[in-house]
């Protein structure tokens, strides 16, 4: 029986054994990337030395720390921790990344999207690393593991396999597949498990669509997802690797614990209502819900195709009065090129509000709701208070929508504008 892409890679990483799903492993992960963030780090870093009598990491050049939360800091509190974490990552010689956009993004754009390398994240979004062939797990709070010796202590996840078939109809982006995926098999369907997507319809997915997917993957309850490397991501990873690994890929014969196969021929645009990231619908069964605001941005979306179908969709046109549209780039070299494209004035023209790359509009430190407004969003949740007070709502929809929704001030379909 043939291995999986998550076999293999952890096989490699836990002293080169032949490891199957539901083993006990110590692996070394050959990344341990995070962000600053208060009861993380910090608590991290003062742990490492009162508990455990560590001074120095082994191998700084396997950590990589990135400021991309509480940016610009409004408090002195704020500033403190970025400041611990500053020097701290002098102190040990660790890579720090400030203020060049949301860190899983910017990870993949540095050669830490490296395939067949095995990377752990106390955050689980790291998964869209996985969207070029990494392994990459959210530890939650076990990562302390990881600053304070070499191996991380797993299990071998099992694998589910989804298979995409059929094409894709106008207006649809590669969140409506994932939110549609979540439909067919059910926010459970991975629990525990890596969520592995590939088949024919990938290649009418682009490499920043397919980082959306995988980095959405807790959703189906999965530690992470992953992509097997293929032509495209090979030519975006191959000069940015950071290590020399041999790319993975799964076994034809490989074990895996379900398989499905989904056709995306008649799928179109998806609207996850509140309270929670499950309840998928069609978009076009609830249009005319009115809305106050709008966020396209977040390591979910923010990238390029996302910028250009709402600039598509709002040249020439402007923002409803009274509708708030912030549009923020997932990260620094993103933002650059989408000025250069002109992409930026367009928005900025038709009223949008643009800011620099961070992750604060996402969890609602920045444009926050009050009690009964609504928002359209490309966030990573939809929960009671994830953007402001816990009497708001968050309507999780593709980039399009929101700049469409924006244009009328109300839920609406964005096909019409294409």
């Amino acid at each position: 029986m043939g291995r999986t892409l998550a076999e293999k890679v952890l096989s490699r990483v836990s002293g080169g054994r032949d490891v199957r799903a539901g083993d006990e492993v110590m692996a070394r992960p050959d990344f341990v990337v995070v962000y600053d963030f208060p009861g993380y780090t910090d608590v991290i870093f003062r742990q490492m030395k009162e508990d455990f009598g560590i001074d120095r990491v082994t191998d700084p050049s396997r950590y990589a720390i990135f400021i991309d939360h509480m940016v610009p800091t409004a408090t002195p509190k704020e500033e403190e921790l970025h400041i611990q974490t500053r020097n701290w990552c002098a102190e040990q010689g660790v890579p720090l990344y400030e203020r060049r956009g949301i860190g899983h993004q910017v990870a993949a754009e540095l050669g830490y999207a490296t395939p067949g390398a095995f990377a752990v994240h106390f955050d689980g979004h790291i998964s869209q690393l996985g969207a070029y062939g990494t392994l990459a797990i959210g530890l939650r709070r076990n990562i302390l593991e990881a600053f304070v010796r070499e191996r991380v202590s797993l299990k071998v996840p099992h694998t589910t396999r989804i298979n995409l078939t059929g094409t894709l109809r106008k207006g649809v982006m590669a969140r409506d597949v994932f939110h549609h995926i979540v439909r067919v098999i059910g926010p459970s369907a991975c629990r525990f498990q890596v969520m592995e997507v590939g088949g024919p319809a990938l290649q009418y997915i682009s490499l920043e669509g397919r980082q959306t997917i995988c980095g959405l993957a807790m959703f189906t309850g999965a530690v992470t997802a992953v992509i097997n490397p293929d032509e495209a991501s090979l030519a975006y990873t191959t000069p940015r690797n950071r290590i020399a690994l041999p790319v993975e890929t799964s076994d034809p014969d490989a074990d895996y614990a379900a398989v499905h196969t989904i056709d995306l021929t008649d799928l179109e645009p998806i609207i996850v209502l509140p309270p929670n990231p499950a309840n998928t619908r069609n978009l076009s069964e609830h249009l005319g819900i009115e809305v106050q605001s709008g966020y396209l941005g977040s390591c979910a979306s923010g990238r390029m195709e996302d910028l250009r179908i709402a600039a598509q969709i709002l040249k020439g046109r402007r923002v409803k009065d009274g509708f708030s549209l912030h549009v923020i780039p997932t990260s620094q070299d993103i933002m650059a090129k989408a000025a250069a494209e002109g992409l930026i004035g367009t928005l900025v023209e038709a009223g949008a509000f643009t800011s620099s790359p961070s992750c604060d509009y996402c969890f609602g430190r920045i444009a926050t709701m009050t009690a009964g407004q609504k928002a359209v969003s490309t966030g990573t949740l939809n929960v009671p208070g994830r953007m402001g007070s816990p009497d708001s709502q968050i309507f999780l929809v593709n980039a399009a929508a929101v700049a469409a929704a924006a244009i009328e001030g109300r839920i609406a379909d964005p096909r019409k504008y294409l």
